[in-house]
């Protein structure tokens, strides 16, 4: 294999930080000389302010207004050039100043403009959803006003962070008007600009064919933004495996690349080339020089306009090149300066990129024990990127199973090792319960959970706690038992393996299915999961087994493991957690369960009937005291005014459901639509405050996981954790109505019993039904699931 170039580095941090501290001094000072006597003053505080790095939102506010400031264009330039140069919060404070002055003139087209750029410096600062609400802002203010180029900007701007924060639809529509008026108007720039968001935003929804003719169409326009169009449709056309018409693109891209001036748009675009050039060409010695020399061009043009997060982008992945060809030492080089340069410019989206490179290529040359306190490090990087992660796991450049969750994922396997001790044991629980907290913001859209670390103890010294975690050649389980030291055990089989027997389990738990296949199956996840530790555990007095489930592990009922004599639910109590760290260890107080039900039996325009809806709510309501909306009453309406109106400790609704791996697919239907997850927060969140009492348990019992979605056992936690409830009991796919009917009798009548908890009620219903001729089958039983609070 041919060896890389070497790069000699430039890098001198100390001058860097010399000329930045003084950068602006030269055009402040020329600006004060020129300016008259009376404005001299304003200039030097102005810019003393600046070079020292203090607020000017404090100092411009008490500035005179009858002082005419020239000052606007030198703000515009220097955000501009701050913004570029990888310095987004002080590029906002220019901004910010900027709209001040412009207020001050009564110049409401430089005022939105001020405004527009700040909400590109609050996106590169991963503040979204602020900069959602200054746009919204900015384009109520420009709706009646005619058709210009700064309020196709002003639609784009919005169109792009709603893609960045999940609102597809709505970014969607919002750019499509973006466009119309580009076109009304005529401005190519703003015709290719719409086109490029538009494309971004199908290909977020996975709309390839047609993301690819938004990108082809902005890509024909001779504008600033064409080479970005051109590298989307070069990535989408290699996705497609059209390879032929991606390696005849490349040229035309690098040509492109050599024409734009040195800027923010030509070094990420050579970042950016590089990176998919090993997929489109035919040589792998020649891609990877080209590959190299295309980031050399990017260091350089960085290092001369001082873009120092340009710089360590483009180092750091010319260290991953190093990497690829095994050249350790001089990949361990580049990875060491990008990382500084990263901590330097505080850039943790891009160190922790860094810091993870490094732990691979430290783990390649034998070196586990700096490998470990690399990847620890990425790992507490990431932590605290915890709002960051929400908008940059779904932006089109960025995939959270490929670029997060690996991270987490390696450190476990090197802290799982035979010889493992108690303290490692301990951190890999705690970066396998970090990682399912990730997974579910970034389902959620935003860092909204923070959670403590609680024993076992603490919570039930009757529970074993377990956590499968599924590896590239390993299937690991740690063991948490009361008052016991961790323990962990491996079933050494690839990952593909694992999987296929997962989804072998899933498919032999259909209806149809014969009690062979269903058993071999079953039996298969138990001696995985359960076998090696089954005689441990008839040695302690426990009665709940707690999984914190990994991966595909999620979509299959741990309660239907066959042990080849009986079911896992025949021994134990079984609960889901998403993590322990979630939990709160509150009983249900029996004495006081007052449950608000709503169901649909009828059909409407967009759901079949349930007729075992109606059998359901009526046992519901022989076993506890309900208030019951039942179809044409089962409203959003309906369901707000009775949580205000009652403190219920239970929610029950049996209706159609789909839990999803996207927040916005999940979903409970209502008789006028559709109740979200972010709904159902803002329904149960409305209850009095002086109401003490939460949402101790929500029953969902017609819902399903989605589809052909894998990971859509990740909606049914995200309802858990997002309801507010304690404890919710769900079901994986829908069942027959009246098994469902005879679960929910069951479940309620040994739930109101003294001393039973949930997961016992829980496991006394499927019980009733494992013994029942009609509904023994699996599939009538297994699919109910509790998450949550066991207690």
């Amino acid at each position: 294999m041919q060896r890389l170039p070497y790069l000699r580095s430039r890098c001198n941090h100390a001058n860097w930080l010399r000329w930045e501290k003084n950068s602006d001094m030269p055009n402040w000072m020329t600006k004060c000389w020129k300016t008259r006597c009376s404005e001299f003053l304003l200039c030097s505080v102005l810019g003393l302010l600046l070079v020292l790095g203090l607020p000017l939102l404090p100092a411009i506010a008490q500035l005179p207004t009858s002082i005419n400031l020239n000052l606007v264009p030198d703000l515009n330039q220097q955000g501009q050039q701050l913004l570029e140069r990888g310095n987004p919060q002080a590029a906002l404070e220019r901004w910010q100043t900027a709209e001040q002055v412009y207020r001050q003139r009564g110049d409401q087209e430089g005022t939105i403009g001020a405004q527009l750029n700040q909400a590109k410096a609050l996106q590169a600062l991963g503040f979204y959803r602020r900069a959602r609400t200054l746009l919204t802002q900015v384009a109520a203010a420009q709706r009646q006003q005619p058709d210009s180029s700064l309020k196709a900007n002003t639609l784009l701007t919005l169109g792009n962070i709603l893609r960045l924060i999940g609102e597809y639809e709505t970014s969607h529509q919002v750019l499509i008007e973006s466009l119309r008026i580009a076109q009304q108007i005529h401005s190519l720039p703003d015709i290719q600009a719409a086109n490029l968001h538009l494309g971004n935003t199908l290909l977020a929804q996975q709309q390839i064919q047609s993301a690819l003719t938004y990108f082809q169409q902005a890509a024909t326009i001779a504008a600033p933004l064409q080479v970005s169009a051109q590298l989307r449709q070069l990535r989408l056309l290699q996705q497609l495996d059209r390879r032929s018409e991606a390696t005849a693109l490349v040229p035309q891209i690098t040509t492109q690349l050599e024409t734009l001036p040195p800027g923010q748009l030509a070094i990420y675009g050579r970042i950016e080339l590089a990176e998919l050039m090993g997929q489109i060409t035919d040589s792998a010695n020649r891609q990877t020089l080209s590959a190299a020399q295309l980031l050399m061009t990017a260091v350089q043009q960085a290092q001369q306009l001082g873009d120092r997060r340009g710089q360590s982008y483009a180092i750091g992945r010319l260290g991953h090149l190093y990497e690829q060809t095994h050249q350790w030492q001089e990949a361990q080089r580049l990875t060491q300066e990008a990382l500084e340069l990263a901590r330097i410019i505080n850039v943790p989206e891009i160190l922790y990129q860094w810091q993870w490179q490094m732990g691979r290529i430290l783990r390649s040359q034998g070196d586990l024990t700096a490998a470990t306190q690399a990847y620890t490090e990425a790992v507490k990087t990431l932590q605290f990127l915890r709002n960051d992660l929400v908008a940059i796991g779904q932006d089109v450049q960025f995939s959270f199973r490929d670029r997060v969750e690996p991270v987490y994922r390696e450190l476990v396997d090197l802290l799982l090792q035979p010889s493992a001790t108690q303290a490692e044991l301990k951190q890999a629980r705690q970066v396998i319960e970090s990682l399912q907290l990730a997974e579910l913001n970034n389902f959620f859209r935003e860092a909204c959970l923070d959670a403590a670390a609680r024993s076992i103890d603490e919570v039930d010294p009757t529970a074993a706690i377990i956590y499968p975690i599924i590896l590239a050649d390993r299937l690991e389980v740690i063991l948490s038992l009361p008052g016991q030291p961790l323990r962990h055990y491996v079933t050494v089989l690839p990952q593909a393996t694992i999987e296929a027997g997962i989804e072998r389990m899933q498919n032999s738990l259909r209806q149809t299915s014969f009690a062979k296949e269903r058993l071999a199956a079953t039996q298969q996840i138990y001696q995985w999961l359960i076998q090696p530790i089954a005689a441990e555990l008839k040695q302690h007095p426990l009665t709940t087994l707690v999984f914190v489930l990994d991966g595909a592990l999620r979509s299959l009922p741990m309660a239907a493991l066959h042990d080849g004599n009986q079911y896992l639910i025949q021994q134990y109590q079984i609960a889901l957690a998403p993590s322990l760290r979630l939990l709160s260890p509150q009983r249900l107080q029996k004495e006081q369960i007052h449950a608000l039900v709503g169901g649909l039996s009828a059909g409407t325009s967009s759901a079949t009937p349930l007729p075992g809806v109606r059998q359901e709510v009526d046992e519901i309501s022989r076993q506890i005291s309900a208030q019951v909306l039942l179809d044409q009453s089962f409203t959003v309406t309906a369901l707000k005014a009775q949580v205000q109106a009652a403190p219920f400790n239970v929610v029950h609704l049996a209706s159609h459901g789909q839990f999803s791996s996207k927040a916005e697919d999940t979903y409970i239907q209502t008789w006028d639509g559709q109740l979200t997850i972010n709904d159902l927060q803002s329904l149960l969140n409305q209850r009095s405050l002086t109401d003490i009492n939460p949402i101790e348990l929500l029953v969902l019992s017609a819902c399903q996981t989605a589809e052909g979605d894998n990971r859509a056992t990740l909606g049914m936690a995200g309802v858990a954790v997002r309801s507010g409830a304690l404890s919710t009991l769900a079901t994986l796919w829908t069942v027959n109505d009246a098994s469902t009917a005879a679960f929910i009798a069951a479940f309620y009548k040994s739930l109101t019993q003294p001393n039973v908890s949930k997961a016992q009620a829980v496991q006394a219903a499927q019980l009733s039904l494992i013994q029942s001729p009609e509904f023994k089958h699996p599939f009538y039983w297994a699919p109910f699931i509790l998450v949550g609070n066991w207690l």
